[in-house]
Order: C-alpha cells, then sequence, then structure tokens
C-alpha cells in the first residue's frame, strides 16, 4: 500500500524504535528502520550503540527477500565509510524498490549523497514524512550540526512557593526520591553535564546517574574566575567567560549536549544569552517561604515542570 497515511504510520514506528537507541548511540543519530511489502512488516531495525550496525543494516540483517520492498527509515541513508559500510549501497544491493523518508541529513558527509545514490540506482525516494517529528526526536543532532554548539537543557528544583534554597545555609533536598530517580535517567541521556563553580565549592556533587542504569554524561564545571584546584582530573574545567565561549568548547570537544544544573548565577547567564533550547523543573511539594528565588522562565522556550 502506497499512500500517505500509511507512510506516515510506518514512520511513527521508525522515529518509536529509533528512540530506543536515546544515551546509546551517541554522538550518532538516533534513527529506527522498518521494511514493508504488500503491506506486512518484513523486518525491523533501530541504530543500539555507537560504532555498531546502522538501523537499516539491522533491519537487513535477517531477510531473505526484500526484492521490490519499502524501506523506512527517519534520516537519510548514510553514503560514506564510517565504523560501518554505506547504508544506501545496502539498500541497492539487496533490491529495495521505495525508500521513504523523514529528515535529510545534515552532516556533510552525508546530506544529499544518500539519496543520489539511491536515485541513481532507481530507487524511488519519498521524503519530509513527519519532517517535524523527526526534528524533534534528533533535536540534539540537528542543534549541533546547524547551530555549531550542544543542545541545551537548563534544569533546577525548586520549592512550591518557588524558591531553590533556604535562607539559611545548610543541608537541604527539594526532590523527591521518584523525582530524583527522573534527573539521573534525563542525566543518561545527555553528552554532557554542567555546573559552575559555587556548585561545586558547597556541594561537591559526583553528576552521575548513579540513580539510574546508563550512560555516565561529561562532567563539566564552569570556573571563570579560578577558584578551583581539586576538580577530578576526568571532568572538563572551564576558564570561560561567557557562554558563547562555554559552549563553542563543548562543541569543539564534539559534545553534542548538555544538561546545566548550576546555581542561579550559571542559571541566570544561559537564560540572558538566550542559548538555550528547553527547561526542565522539578518541582517540590515542600514550602521554603524565602530564600534563593528560582529564574524566571522566559515564555518562548519549552518548559517541562515535574
Amino acid at each position: 500500500m502506497k499512500d500517505r497515511q500509511s507512510d506516515e504510520m510506518y514512520m511513527r514506528r521508525c522515529l518509536q524504535l529509533a528512540a530506543c537507541g536515546l544515551g546509546r548511540v551517541r554522538p550518532n543519530p538516533l534513527v529506527g528502520c522498518v521494511v514493508v511489502r504488500d503491506g506486512k512488516v518484513l523486518g525491523e531495525g533501530f541504530h543500539q550503540e555507537y560504532g555498531g550496525f546502522h538501523a537499516e543494516r539491522n533491519a537487513l540483517l535477517r531477510l531473505d527477500d526484500c526484492l521490490g520492498a519499502t524501506l523506512y527509515v527517519n534520516l537519510e541513508p548514510c553514503s560514506h565509510y564510517g565504523k560501518t559500510p554505506p547504508c544506501a549501497d545496502l539498500i541497492v544491493d539487496r533490491g529495495l524498490g521505495r525508500v521513504v523518508c523523514c529528515n535529510d541529513d545534515p552532516n556533510p558527509l552525508v546530506a544529499g549523497k544518500g539519496f543520489g545514490k539511491l536515485e541513481e540506482a532507481g530507487i524511488e525516494v519519498t521524503r519530509h514524512v513527519l519532517e517535524a517529528e523527526g526534528r524533534a526526536l534528533n533535536r540534539r543532532f540537528f542543534t549541533f550540526m546547524e547551530q555549531r554548539r550542544p543542545y541545551v537543557i537548563l534544569k533546577w528544583a525548586e520549592s512550591a512557593d518557588g524558591y531553590m534554597a533556604p535562607s539559611v545555609p545548610g543541608s537541604y533536598w527539594l526532590s523527591s526520591p521518584r523525582q530524583n530517580r527522573l534527573n539521573h535517567r534525563w542525566r543518561t541521556e545527555e553528552a554532557a553535564i554542567l555546573v559552575g563553580s559555587g556548585t561545586y565549592l558547597t556541594d561537591h556533587p559526583s553528576l552521575t546517574p548513579r540513580h539510574y542504569l546508563g550512560p555516565q554524561p561529561q562532567p563539566v564545571v564552569l570556573d571563570r574566575r579560578g577558584r578551583l584546584h581539586d576538580v577530578p582530573t576526568h571532568w572538563l574545567h572551564l576558564h570561560t567567560e561567557t557562554v558563547e565561549e562555554t559552549l563553542n568548547s563543548l562543541y569543539n570537544d564534539g559534545l553534542q549536549s548538555v544538561i546545566v544544573e548550576g546555581g542561579r548565577q550559571v542559571l541566570d547567564a544561559f537564560i540572558a544569552s538566550g542559548m538555550y533550547d528547553e527547561v526542565r523543573i522539578l518541582r517540590s511539594a515542600q514550602l521554603l517561604g524565602a530564600g534563593l528565588k528560582a529564574p524566571e522562565v522566559p515564555e518562548d522556550k519549552p518548559c517541562l515542570l515535574v
């Protein structure tokens, strides 16, 4: 069956499969693939880990016969040799009749070349099916490629009355155990996690996802005044003065995304710069009554309140 409704149905399945690789394939994009013939799904696959087979190869791996079938994939098939051979060549060799794709690949190594190989081989290509949904799923990859900076998430915990910390210094905890596990899951999904020197000196955070099984983000401390001398050697220790410089450093290190868990000063700097993409707030049931107010969130950025 070849119609827009069917194309969108199978592409949604591609996106669902692709999301299974979140946090495990970086810096590669999230990709899923479905192979269909005569209304029957012949095979499925997704990119499972960095360095492993791409989604198309995983979907085609166990298929003896896919001649004339339609292959659905949410990102343009690669056309170059990297960790694995080109998926576009594999699709041609296996005799697929049609390829339906969600997003063009902005990577200069691929951009347009994958589609070109397919069309030169006589394969029909349909592009831009559920394009917005695909960009949303791979927002880290597209931001990194197109804006040449990491995708930035600002995150903080606040009391029910909007305070980040009590007025009296001391040990305190705003997040619930459920919120804490969620926060640690979020950490596994990003390439880096950043705090400022003030947070480091006060809390000496480990910045690990210890309450959720998943990959460790790169710890980064922003030390603009050079106050720190005991930062662990595996951390990135940045002495930059502006948010733009900070993001340039992370970009040059190949880090596609960063979750900023800094204090009020660092969060305010990112908000003032406008160089961030979304906000996540863990809202506590506690009332503090006074203390350090949480930042004001501009309405033009997505904000998740949990």
